[in-house]
C-alpha cells in the first residue's frame, strides 16, 4: 500500500525562491505555497501541514514571527527556517522564541533542502507516534484516567445527550437509551429517521459519549451532492484535480481521522459511490480524487437514512454488503408526531434561542397556543416547529406568545371541541356525507378564525360573512367553546 505524502508549507515572498523549493521537494511531497504570513495562516488552518519552510526576511511579519505562532497554534508542527543572515543573535532567538528545529542558509542545495525536509518530516511521524503512545498509556494510570473522565463529562454535558431536549415520557426515550449504550462499543451506527428528526444531534451525541469524545465530529449530507462533489469532500482532492483548485485539499475522512464522520442521507447514495463508501467501512482506505495514492482512516463511522434501508436493499437499490457494514448497530428517531409530549419544551427552547439571536424580549407561549401546536402533525419536523416558532416571535407585540399568532393550518389542525390532542383528519379518506364533511370542515374554520382573532365575535362573524346571531347559534350547534386561558368577549 503507497505511504502518504506528508504535506510542506512553503514561504517566501520571493515566487522564484518558492518555485526552486516546490522543484525540489514535489516528487516527495505534498507542497503549499505562499507569498506572505497571512496567507500561509490561512493555508495552515485548511490544511494538515507536518513541516513549515519559512524565510527569515519578508515583508510585515519576519519568519521568526510567523513560526513562533505557528508553534502557539499548532505546536507539532515542524519548523524550519531559510535565511541569508547567520547573526548569533538572530538564532539564538528563532531557536528560544520559535522552536526551530534547523536552519537553512542561503544559496541552498537541492539536496541539502531535500534531507533537511525529510528529516523534519521524519520527526513529525515519531512525535506523533509518541503521542498516540501517550494517550494509550494514559488510561493505564488512575490519576490520568480521572483527567480524562473530567474532560469527557465536560463535553457529554455542553454537547451530548443531555443536549437532546425531551419529556420523561418522550416516545424518544428508548432511542437514546440504546444509543447510550452504542456510545462506548466503537462500532458503526446507522440512524434511520425522517429529514428534520435530529439525527445530526442523535450522532454529535453519541460522538461525545464514547472515547472519542476528545476528537474531530465531521458532518455531511450526501443528499443533493453529485458524485465528484461528494468524493471531494469525502476523500479530498490532489492539486490541480478539480477546476479552479490550485492547492490540495484534504477530505473529511482524513480530518476526521481518530474522530467520528456522520455521513447523512446514505438513501441517496449512487452506485459508485456505495462501493467506495463501502472500501472504507471494510478497510479504512480510499483514494483522493487524482492521486494514485492509497489513505486510510480510522474514523468512527455513523450514519443517517431518511428511509428504511432494508426496503432499499430488497429492491436492490442499495448494497445489502454496504447496509451490513454499516447497521452493526441501528437506531430509529420517531417523527416529531409520535412525540407530542417533546414539543412544549423543544418550542420554548426554540423560542428563547430565536429571541436571543433577533433582540426581542420574550416571556414563552401561551397555554392554548402550546395546545395548538401539540396538535400538529409537524411533517417537516424540527425545522418546521423552529420556523413556526420564530415566525411568531417576529409577530407578537406581547412577551407572551398567544394562539392568534400561529398559521392558519396549524390553527385548523386542531379540533375546537377537543381540549386533547385531536389532529386534523385527511378529509379524502374520511367516510359519511357530503353534509358530515361539510360540517366537520366548518366547525374548523370557525374555531381557527376565533382563535386567530382573540375570540372577538363581532370581527369572526364580520370577517367570515355571517351575522353575530348565526355565528353564535354555529357556535352553539357544535359546541365550540372558548378554552380557559381566553376571556370571551361580553
Amino acid at each position: 500500500m503507497a505511504e502518504t505524502l506528508p504535506t510542506i508549507l512553503v514561504i517566501d515572498d520571493e515566487p522564484h525562491s518558492v518555485a526552486a523549493m516546490r522543484m525540489a521537494l514535489e516528487d516527495d511531497f505534498t507542497v503549499l505555497e505562499a507569498y506572505d504570513a497571512d496567507a500561509a495562516w490561512r493555508l495552515m488552518e485548511e490544511h494538515w501541514v507536518q513541516v513549515v519552510i519559512s524565510d527569515q526576511r519578508m515583508p510585515g511579519k519576519t519568519g521568526i514571527e510567523l513560526l513562533t505562532e505557528v508553534r502557539d497554534r499548532w505546536p507539532e508542527t515542524v519548523r524550519i527556517i531559510v535565511t541569508g543572515y547567520t547573526e548569533t543573535g538572530d538564532m539564538i532567538q528563532a531557536i528560544n522564541d520559535a522552536g526551530i528545529y534547523q536552519f537553512i542558509t542561503k544559496p541552498w542545495h537541492p539536496d541539502q533542502l531535500l534531507m533537511a525536509v525529510k528529516n523534519a518530516a521524519k520527526l513529525f511521524e515519531l512525535a506523533r507516534d509518541h503521542e498516540r503512545m501517550t494517550l494509550e498509556m494514559r488510561y493505564l494510570g488512575t490519576a490520568a484516567n480521572a483527567r480524562t473522565q473530567e474532560r469527557r463529562q465536560l463535553l457529554q454535558a455542553g454537547l451530548g445527550f443531555d443536549k437532546v431536549l425531551r419529556g420523561p415520557n418522550s416516545a424518544l426515550n428508548g432511542t437514546i437509551a440504546l444509543a447510550r449504550h452504542f456510545a462506548s462499543f466503537d462500532v458503526p451506527v446507522l440512524i434511520t429517521g425522517e429529514p428534520g428528526t435530529g439525527k445530526t444531534d442523535l450522532a454529535r451525541a453519541i460522538h461525545y459519549g464514547s472515547l472519542r469524545a476528545d476528537r474531530p465530529f465531521h458532518e455531511i449530507n450526501c443528499a443533493g451532492l453529485d458524485d465528484q462533489a461528494l468524493a471531494a469532500e469525502l476523500f479530498g482532492a490532489r492539486r490541480g484535480a478539480l477546476p479552479g483548485q490550485t492547492q490540495a485539499r484534504a477530505g473529511l475522512l482524513q480530518k476526521a481521522d481518530r474522530g467520528t464522520i456522520f455521513l447523512n442521507g446514505i438513501d441517496t447514495l449512487s452506485a459508485d459511490m456505495q462501493m467506495a463508501l463501502l472500501r472504507v467501512a471494510t478497510t479504512g482506505a480510499f483514494q483522493p480524487i487524482g492521486s494514485h495514492e492509497q489513505l486510510t482512516t480510522s474514523a468512527r463511522i455513523i450514519t443517517g437514512s431518511h428511509v428504511d434501508l432494508r426496503g432499499a436493499v430488497a429492491e436492490g437499490a442499495f448494497r445489502n454488503d454496504l447496509y451490513y457494514a454499516l447497521a452493526v448497530t441501528e437506531l430509529t428517531i420517531p417523527p416529531l408526531r409520535a412525540r407530542a409530549d417533546d414539543i412544549p419544551l423543544l418550542a420554548e427552547r426554540f423560542l428563547q434561542e430565536a429571541a436571543t439571536e433577533h433582540g426581542k424580549p420574550v416571556r414563552g407561549l401561551s397555554s392554548e397556543a402550546l395546545l395548538f401546536l401539540e396538535a400538529y402533525d409537524w411533517p417537516g419536523n424540527l425545522p418546521e416547529l423552529r420556523n413556526e416558532v420564530t415566525r411568531m416571535l417576529i409577530l407578537a407585540q406581547e412577551v407572551t406568545l398567544g394562539a392568534e399568532l400561529i398559521s392558519r393550518h396549524i390553527l385548523q389542525s386542531r379540533d375546537p371541541r377537543a381540549g386533547e390532542r385531536q389532529p386534523l383528519p385527511d378529509f379524502s379518506q374520511m367516510d359519511g356525507t357530503l353534509k358530515d364533511r361539510v360540517e366537520l370542515i366548518e366547525m374548523r374554520i370557525l374555531g381557527e378564525t376565533l382563535t386567530r382573532l382573540k375570540w372577538n365575535k363581532s370581527r369572526a362573524a364580520a370577517e367570515l360573512g355571517l351575522s353575530r346571531v348565526g355565528l353564535r347559534a354555529k357556535l352553539d350547534r357544535y359546541g365550540i367553546e372558548p378554552h380557559a386561558t381566553v376571556s370571551e368577549e361580553e
